[in-house]
């Protein structure tokens, strides 16, 4: 097999050699991993430390072959990052692999019931019981939290501490007795999020994500990692194979997912979606209509300049702060033009769903998803906020001295269960 250089890989003649469907989902994830592909931009030994280009380099030519993309979701979207970022190094050898290979699917346990834009106010909690720490608490919006096998979580561990500064970073396993998860089904007809209650589940001292107490500044690695995902700093082939133990994807065959649509839907927009809503146009007579014309040129400027942006980033020569805010507000704005535009090329068509109508539905589930990328990952409001406090200096909104101890602070409360 061919030698992997970091510096000259051809990612076609590996593909060429590497990629066979009748392989099992884990035998190819493994060996992208092996590769250090499965997630090429991170840092070595992870990945390749590969330029947002390169990466897409890659992505388009699995796409041509047809090859299974590598493990998505929330483990290596966001837990990768944040682990190699703020982890022990045992910690993240322990970790880093089995998100790599797909072996392990993660979720998120950040939001709350009575604190989703003010995350600082989480009152789930955690108490130190010798070698492990016990977890009570509710967490809801929990992306992928059905599938599961880890969760990155953050509790309050010093309630007498400032609310910012009495928060711990887990990386806390989610298949245990004191853990239930209950999907919530959107309008799409899927259930991307879910709401996780956790009653005295345990989760061992040596999975501390940091310090304890400075699981603040540790969720805000996330926070930002997030935020330049959402808005398309995250570039790989397309997988409808879903990572970790629980979904039952990884001993089925690599080539049997071709025709599978993401369990988690299409809601993206990238250059992908523009080149099928110029194909999708021209098919039904409306590329000559100059306003069709004109938002297929605007939603293509606003992804490539999204994505200059993200590039700029990655190179380290962006100026200092909210970069990842402004991807995820173009995001949001770019998701919003996109489904205005499909619905306006379909037609009346656009009133019909399902994998028989036109566009196979695609332009359907983008429309009654749109509203979900405006709002999670910290809303638009929230991204808003951050620019003008943190990046322009503008004042905040009065409230209690920052030393206040959280537990002296006006609480929120959680409805029953």
């Amino acid at each position: 097999m061919t030698t992997i250089e970091d510096t000259a890989l051809d990612v076609h003649l590996w593909l060429d050699e590497s990629w066979d469907p009748d392989l099992t989902v884990a035998e190819w994830w493994a060996r992208m991993a092996d590769a250090r592909l499965a997630h090429p931009m991170l840092p070595a030994p992870w990945g390749r430390g590969w330029s947002r280009n390169q990466a897409a380099g890659l992505a388009q030519a699995m796409v041509q072959r047809k090859a299974l993309g590598p493990p998505s979701g929330l483990g290596m979207m966001l837990a990768a990052p944040t682990i190699i970022a703020h982890a022990s190094q045992e910690l993240q050898h322990r970790l880093v692999p089995k998100i790599l290979n797909g072996q392990h699917g993660w979720c998120q346990l950040f939001s709350e019931p009575g604190a989703g834009s003010d995350l600082a106010g989480l009152q789930c909690r955690a108490e130190r019981d010798g070698d492990e720490w016990v977890v009570t608490g509710q967490k809801v919006w929990t992306s992928l939290g059905q599938w599961a096998d880890y969760g990155i979580l953050v509790a309050r561990t010093e309630p007498d501490a400032p609310k910012h500064r009495g928060i711990t970073y887990f990386a806390f396993p989610m298949l245990q007795d004191g853990v239930e998860v209950r999907p919530l089904r959107e309008m799409t007809g899927r259930a991307l999020f879910n709401e996780v209650f956790l009653d005295e589940a345990r989760v061992p001292h040596a999975n501390v994500v940091g310090q304890v107490g400075d699981g603040w500044r540790v969720a805000n690695t996330t926070l930002m990692v997030e935020r330049s995902g959402i808005g398309g700093n995250n570039v790989a082939a397309p997988s409808a194979a879903i990572a970790g133990t629980i979904a039952g994807h990884l001993d089925r065959p690599a080539g049997s997912f071709e025709h599978e649509t993401p369990a988690l839907g299409e809601g993206g927009v990238g250059p992908g979606r523009v080149k099928s809503f110029v194909r999708l146009a021209r098919e039904l007579g409306k590329l000559d209509d100059p306003t069709v014309r004109q938002d297929l040129m605007r939603l293509h400027s606003m992804v490539e300049i999204n994505g200059w942006h993200l590039g700029r980033m990655k190179s380290g020569n962006a100026a200092t702060g909210g970069e990842g805010n402004l991807a995820k507000l173009r995001n949001s704005d770019a998701v919003r033009l996109a489904r205005d535009l499909g619905c306006r090329i379909l037609g009346p068509g656009a009133t019909f769903v399902g994998p028989d109508s036109p566009s196979g539905g695609s332009i359907q589930e983008l429309t009654l998803f749109s509203p979900a990328p405006s709002i999670y990952g910290g809303s638009d409001q929230v991204q808003r906020n951050i620019i003008g406090e943190r990046v322009l200096g503008l004042p905040k909104e009065p409230g209690p001295a920052k030393d206040t101890p959280f537990r002296d602070l006006p609480q929120n409360t959680s409805p029953s269960r």
